[in-house]
């Protein structure tokens, strides 16, 4: 599989003259630009759409108080989101532009994309992902749900970063990730509902499955991807001795999480489909290296075959 990051960015710019030449832009940088209409804005940013920037033109709205105000409402609604501000002309001046620009964090014009580009790095892909990290744990964790559930057929979408704290679905796992090169957590997220239906049609069970049963589900499924991550990434290496650590925040109103960081998380989305129902689930798992992160020690741990014969784990046909 491609192991190539992109991002989801929210496109809100109204301009024909630009349009070409804003989506050249995230087709050249690994971003997969999305629009919406303004009357669904605020429905949108409050869903659980993952997102790694806004960009924004200085004329979204009908008026420069509106176009404010919606900004504004972005930065209360969506804080951790960057807003990448388009003008006509950084020379030029406008009603409440000085406000408009202390919510963004950038200003640019298409003759110049150069601040733009360097924003992108900045704060989408501000962090390097060994390709082989990337790689990896699609591949393992793809295994360890085929091993879990052996009746459906399991798929990955394009890996991308995301630096949103949004939570997705009701039933969330995490678990600690430690090693020489790194530190932080896994999480995997997912909705229960589509769990307990495909579960009530391949294992049918006295009063159906509940809610137990998802979170059992998910805690097997987290400790088989985990087990799998170590080994391949970790196993025989020293542990981090670092006493650092931070308040993880939760707030289940807003289904918000936060590892008191602004890094962006590694994502990955996983769909497991019943191919005689019909019936799917999708599985979030995002990686989030909030206490320590050095990716130039970072190796993937290749296993002789010979010695996985003698230890018994691989047998001659």
């Amino acid at each position: 599989m491609k192991s190539e990051l992109v991002s989801k960015v929210l496109v809100l710019d109204n301009s024909p003259a630009h349009a070409a030449t804003i989506k050249g832009f995230c087709d050249d940088n690994h971003l997969v630009g999305l629009k919406v209409g303004k009357e669904r804005l605020m429905t949108v940013l409050r869903s659980n759409i993952d997102l790694g920037a806004i960009l924004y033109s200085d004329n979204y709205g009908d008026t420069p108080a509106e176009t404010t105000e919606i900004a504004r409402r972005i930065r209360s609604i969506r804080p951790e989101l960057p807003i990448m501000l388009r003008r006509d002309s950084l020379q030029g001046d406008c009603a409440d532009s000085d406000e408009l620009r202390r919510l963004c964090c950038i200003s640019y014009t298409t003759d110049d994309l150069a601040g733009l580009s360097r924003a992108i790095d900045e704060f989408i892909f501000s962090l390097v992902y060994p390709n082989a990290l990337v790689r990896g744990i699609s591949e393992l964790t793809l295994n360890s749900l085929g091993t879990q559930f052996s009746y459906l057929a399991a798929s990955v979408a394009t890996p991308y970063v995301v630096r949103d704290r949004v939570i997705f679905g009701e039933v969330f796992s995490l678990i600690p990730i430690e090693g020489s090169w790194c530190r932080g957590y896994m999480t995997l997220q997912t909705e229960e509902q589509p769990i307990l239906d495909i579960l009530d049609a391949h294992q049918p069970r006295h009063g159906g499955a509940d809610f137990r049963t998802a979170n059992s589900l998910l805690g097997e499924m987290t400790n088989l991807i985990w087990g799998a991550f170590k080994n391949r990434f970790l196993v025989d290496e020293e542990r981090s001795r670092s006493p650092i650590q931070v308040p993880l925040i939760v707030n289940h109103r807003h289904r918000f999480i936060s590892f008191g960081t602004e890094n962006p998380q590694l994502c990955f989305l996983y769909t497991l489909t019943d191919s005689a129902t019909g019936r799917s689930f999708k599985l979030y798992q995002r990686f989030v290296f909030n206490l320590s992160w050095s990716p130039e020690q970072f190796r993937e741990i290749t296993h002789d075959p010979g010695e996985l014969i003698d230890s018994g784990e691989l047998e001659m046909f």
